[in-house]
């Protein structure tokens, strides 16, 4: 079954292209373009009253889909914002007033998370411990249980990791270890969500922070990140923005006041048409019956056909990090990877690499005519 009629505006702005990179950046359906005239629309009809109209109907909007992907129930402890960046950061600055802080982490942690944590070691502001992601199948106990030691004030940990594929098991039981004053565990969710289902139901939503996006697989390009706050979980952020207030009549003058929900760790003025193309791409696949678990099993059933016609080719004989369905995405480990994506690239056929690791990203854009046209250029590799 094809689904190519969705993303008409996408695949006809260049025919020719073979996009096989959907978790890196994912291809906008045309519910998108629906979304951002909508939000200019509003703009112009409305101007400075488009605030109410934002804040009042697109945000809770957003914010319940989000709160059902999820499977938390509690769409209130959600605040969004342009980036997952500027949301660890406050959270981070949130976290404890002892510095440097305790962090635990992994060593297959996204660049912007990395990076960040490598900073604020070397400027004083964090000690690191970093549990290597390999071998991948012993990842999550003996992240667990280092965790379980006691030894640290932030705990973070993607769900999905980003360079292989392969999944941290056991997030019920890392919130369980989750505290208001510390250890705060907060789980980074961007390929998981609308990528697994429900993927932080539970009892984990209850102690434990979780950050996504909708870059990936919820389709809407940039500006739609957000995170789920755990009520009573740094109830005065440091870094605060003037959507964070409150208005409190019973505050002295000049109090800096804060919301109880999510909205807490709200910034300031933003960019508002991510939530209005996430919102129109939602409804959008409810019109057309496509759940997360149905875009899912559509991907899986194509990296299985893609790995059998692999067979035999450079790239199939490469060492793969992860199972269909495991991710979005199919993870080939080769001193070649880079040369191949770029001898691909040269062909307008899209990967991904990220330093050894090649990876193949299929979505509902995708069909078996898709699987056959790459690995008719994978048969050309070396």
């Amino acid at each position: 079954m094809s689904f190519k009629h969705l993303f008409s505006r996408s695949l006809g702005a260049d025919p020719t292209r073979l996009h096989v990179a959907a978790h890196s950046h994912h291809l906008w359906p045309d519910a998108s373009f629906d979304g951002q005239v909508e939000c200019w629309e509003d703009a112009a009809r409305m101007a400075d009253r488009k605030w109410d109209r934002i804040m009042d109907e697109v945000w809770p909007e957003a914010q319940g889909h989000v709160a059902a992907e999820l499977g938390t129930g509690m769409p209130e402890a959600l605040v969004f914002a342009p980036n997952t960046h500027q949301l660890l950061v406050s959270l981070f600055a949130a976290a404890t007033s002892t510095w440097p802080i305790r962090v635990l982490t992994s060593d297959g942690e996204f660049h912007s998370a990395r990076r960040q944590f490598a900073r604020w070691e070397e400027a004083g502001a964090a000690t690191i411990e970093r549990v290597p992601a390999e071998p991948f199948d012993s990842f999550s106990d003996r992240f667990l249980e280092r965790a379980r030691s006691g030894e640290q004030d932030f705990i973070f940990v993607s769900q999905v990791l980003f360079g292989s594929g392969r999944r941290f098991e056991r997030v019920e039981e890392l919130a369980e270890l989750s505290r208001p004053e510390g250890p705060w565990v907060v789980v980074d969710g961007y390929h998981a969500f609308m990528a697994l289902e429900r993927p932080f139901a539970g009892s984990a939503p209850g102690s434990a922070f979780y950050l996504g996006g909708g870059y990936k697989y919820a389709m809407a390009g940039e500006g739609c990140a957000f995170l789920h706050a755990p009520p009573g979980f740094g109830e005065r952020p440091r870094i605060t923005g003037w959507f964070a207030e409150f208005e409190d009549l019973t505050l002295p003058p000049g109090s800096v006041g804060y919301r109880k929900d999510g909205m807490r760790f709200m910034g300031a003025t933003f960019d508002a048409s991510g939530l209005y193309r996430f919102n129109a791409i939602k409804r959008m696949l409810k019109a057309n019956g496509l759940t997360t678990g149905r875009v899912s099993a559509h991907v899986e059933a194509l990296q299985e056909a893609l790995l059998e016609r692999l067979a035999g080719t450079s790239v199939g004989s490469a060492e793969r990090l992860n199972r269909p369905g495991d991710a979005r995405f199919l993870a080939f480990r080769s001193p070649e990877a880079q040369r191949w994506s770029n001898e691909l690239k040269a062909r307008n056929c899209i990967t991904d690499v990220r330093g050894d690791v090649l990876r193949i990203g299929l979505a509902i854009y995708h069909d078996e005519a898709d699987v056959d046209a790459f690995v008719a250029l994978a048969k050309s590799l070396t």
